[in-house]
């Protein structure tokens, strides 16, 4: 899934993602961690891996998602 950038707290290392229909989703530290980036800016493209509704890894969207 593929999203844009809203916010990130480079402190906390989260933030959140507007999906491509406007829905505003968090992603917590975790989801941050799994992934291999050091920061995110607003407006970049991401691709997210979800477990429910949850975000569990977020990376640029130049980067594959493992086991997508």
């Amino acid at each position: 899934m593929q999203a844009t950038v809203r916010s990130f707290d480079e402190a906390t290392r989260s933030g959140t993602v507007f999906l491509d229909d406007g829905t505003v989703l968090e992603f917590g530290t975790s989801a941050f961690d799994a992934g291999p980036l050091r920061l995110l800016r607003m407006g970049q493209r991401v691709n997210l891996a979800m477990s429910g509704s949850e975000i569990t890894y977020i990376t640029l969207s130049t980067f594959p998602v493992p086991n997508s």
